[in-house]
């Protein structure tokens, strides 16, 4: 039976989201892991605007979801930090007129998500849902502020959940066009020395080699990706982009967990891959548009080449869509 402080939360978060209607495989998982030597399938993440959003497109998407009876993790994107606790939509520069949300709302969308992905289970079906933000560095934070920032959110968010189906966790977008790495460096620190609540890294490797150890975009070491992508934190685990048809980008990750090992003793914790094949179909890809299978296969293959990065499984692939 749910406490007084409990329906007051809820209650809560319901009223915060008035919004008008209009979108390592060596890991400490959150929820039990699919690991399997065959393709386990996948989840569906979102890229979620959200000021047009409301708590029944929240609890509608949850429920879609729970009726997959796929475990995993599921990815919801808000955006850019801003200051004042705003977010701007995801896929938008500062200079963008579009409305922006307090961050309090991305709490409420995850609470609705939550009670409908609970509402619509089937059996034991569970969720780990990371709420995630990008990297950019034009919302005038610094790194560090940003961090420390999302860690709190995530962290009440994660204590004021109500129910055992779905365990709340944290989720960068983090990729070296969009800052410096000394600006993702201070998130991503003060992120874990704020909670220890995991984080999921849905990361890119632009420009990053698929062998040997020459920089990435943006003048990125391949120390700095590693590092973004979990290096040396047990509570970080990377999702990575692959989306490339190529087969490029996986062999990247490869080389970089890779480096991990050599240089830090520390290859990544894969906790799946990431595709775009259904935002590929809501908007225009050029070769990028890899089946969540594709990236599955892609990076476990990739994986699997060198005896210091092999796996003995890979959890559930995750597609992102947008709302």
């Amino acid at each position: 039976m749910a406490t007084t402080t409990q329906r007051l939360l809820a209650t809560a978060l319901a009223t915060a989201l008035t919004l008008p209607a209009t979108a390592h495989a060596t890991t400490t998982p959150t929820t039990t892991p699919t690991h399997t030597t065959t393709y386990p399938g996948h989840t569906t993440s979102r890229y979620v605007p959200l000021g047009p959003a409301t708590a029944d497109h929240a609890r509608d998407a949850g429920c879609t979801e729970a009726r997959t009876g796929t475990n995993g993790v599921r990815i919801l994107f808000f955006g850019t930090q801003e200051t004042d606790n705003q977010l701007r939509e995801p896929g938008t520069s500062h200079a963008t007129t579009t409305p922006r949300a307090a961050t309090t709302k991305a709490a409420s969308y995850a609470h609705h998500w939550a009670q409908g992905f609970t509402d619509c289970r089937t059996g034991q079906t569970t969720a780990t849902l990371a709420l995630g933000v990008n990297n950019k560095d034009d919302g005038n934070l610094t790194g560090p502020t940003a961090g420390k920032q999302w860690a709190t959110l995530v962290h009440d968010a994660r204590q004021r959940s109500t129910t055992p189906a779905v365990t709340i966790t944290g989720a960068l977008d983090a990729e070296p066009a969009w800052s410096t790495p000394t600006w993702a460096r201070g998130w991503i620190d003060a992120y874990t020395d704020t909670t220890t609540t995991p984080l999921h890294t849905a990361n890119s490797a632009d420009g990053c080699p698929t062998t040997g150890t020459a920089h990435c975009n943006n003048n990125w070491t391949l120390a700095d990706v590693h590092h973004l992508a979990g290096g040396g934190r047990p509570t970080v685990h990377a999702l990575p982009q692959i989306y490339r048809t190529d087969g490029i980008q996986a062999r990247q990750w490869a080389n970089i967990s890779r480096w991990g090992h050599t240089h830090a003793d520390d290859p990544l914790r894969f906790a799946g891959a990431m595709s775009q094949h259904t935002a590929c179909q809501q908007r225009t890809c050029n070769n990028t548009d890899n089946t969540p299978r594709q990236a599955w296969t892609q990076l476990t293959d990739a994986l699997n080449a060198h005896a210091s990065t092999r796996i003995p499984a890979l959890d559930t692939a995750t597609d992102i869509r947008w709302p």
